[in-house]
């Protein structure tokens, strides 16, 4: 861990989210110094503790979704819990909720209340379909929002059905987006002492990053089709399986790495030809290239395929499974992964901090926490007085 300051150091965040999106904007605060309080239901917990595999017991996304966050279990729906809740929000600066819209409001915690409480407060709100509109009230997961964002429409075979990511897509790019619009609000109260509401669904952020096929049916009316791994922007952009069964991935969105493509595989001539020149041009073209590039890379194996292509500076990269991400020297090298101490499983591989800098990097401090590990030090911290803790305890509003 680096001694040098952390860019978020002396925030305070309260995170009353839970499964993915809210819980991972929380977890980018937390690993850049972020002092972010988990908050979960005495008896249930997060939901995000049953999901994924499990060593002994302990879940192991929890680990990581959940570093560098306090624990503290509080019932929000128990007599004295939205009290308490209130409290722990006039302190803070960030409190991220993903609940239905209209959750907060019904136990006395909406927005017109938070901010009476504090006035600088960053409320920020994640939920399937914002807090307005005819679908605000559904539940909204990622599925959902990649069914609906034209994702599942643009993905897979031409002949074959709609197709899921196979991992919380949908939910991470809204998480990654949250922790960029609460840093702007967080901006704006700097500058002017006033906080907001950020209201943000799961299906806006990965309708942006889908891309512009709503702009082309309203300019063009044209709906685009599936076509598994190829591009309609380029070609050729595909998968390509090699002789001893592996798979490499090519792009040749530049058109120079395209030219240089094509020559490495023995077809130069069809630089020359006009259409060759642009990428829409060769992608109306791409049964022939995807042709000259599969048979080239389906004679020889994966080894001398990534140096050939590296040696003449086309764009290739190994299709990775788990156990190759872990091996790669680059990703190893640049500490993409980090082995951290946790004291259920002991070293734990995890996801580093998502970007690195220079002057005030962020880091892993530790591991996600048991349920209710800091409940009582951060009443403590909020002024409650531990008969004060003991008698919540009692009645079930805190663990």
């Amino acid at each position: 861990m680096s001694d040098q300051p952390m860019p978020l150091s002396g925030v305070r965040v309260l995170d009353v989210s839970t499964i993915l999106a809210g819980p991972l904007c929380c977890q980018i605060l937390g690993d850049f110094g972020a002092d972010v309080v988990k908050i979960e239901h005495p008896v249930h917990g997060d939901n995000m503790r049953g999901h994924g595999a499990s060593k002994d017991g302990v879940p192991l996304w929890w680990k990581e979704i959940s570093r560098n966050k306090r624990a503290v279990a509080l019932d929000l729906k128990a007599p004295g819990g939205a009290e308490v809740f209130r409290r722990l929000a006039a302190e803070v600066d960030i409190v991220v909720e993903n609940f239905r819209p209209g959750t907060l409001e019904r136990w006395g915690l909406g927005p017109d209340v938070l901010l009476a409480d504090n006035p600088g407060l960053v409320l920020a709100r994640l939920t399937g379909f914002g807090q307005t509109g005819p679908y605000a009230g559904r539940p909204g997961f990622g599925t959902l929002a990649e069914a609906m964002s034209g994702f599942a429409d643009a993905t897979g075979e031409a002949d074959g059905p709609p197709t899921l990511p196979a991992f919380g897509l949908a939910d991470s790019i809204c998480g990654i987006a949250a922790s960029s619009a609460v840093m702007m609000a967080l901006r704006h109260r700097d500058s002017t002492g006033k906080g907001q509401v950020v209201d943000l669904s799961i299906l806006e952020p990965i309708m942006t990053a889908v891309g512009p096929a709503p702009t082309y049916y309203q300019q063009l009316g044209t709906i685009a089709q599936r076509h598994g791994n190829r591009s309609t922007n380029n070609a050729p952009r595909n998968t390509y399986r090699t002789a001893d069964g592996a798979w490499v991935a090519v792009s040749t969105s530049a058109q120079r790495i395209a030219e240089r493509v094509l020559t490495l595989v023995g077809h130069p001539e069809v630089i020359e030809e006009d259409w060759f020149a642009t990428g829409s041009g060769r992608a109306e073209h791409v049964e022939l290239l995807d042709a000259y590039v599969g048979d080239w890379i389906a004679e020889r194996e994966r080894t001398e395929v990534l140096d050939v292509f590296e040696k003449a500076g086309a764009a290739i990269a190994p299709v990775y499974d788990a156990r190759d991400i872990t091996q790669d020297p680059h990703i190893k090298e640049t500490q993409m992964l980090l082995e951290v101490d946790d004291p259920d499983v002991g070293p734990l591989l995890q996801h580093n901090v998502m970007w690195r800098m220079s002057e005030s990097p962020g880091s892993i401090r530790f591991t996600g926490r048991a349920l209710g590990q800091d409940t009582h030090e951060v009443l403590r911290e909020s002024g409650y007085s531990d008969s004060e803790i003991a008698e919540l305890t009692d009645a079930g509003v805190v663990r």
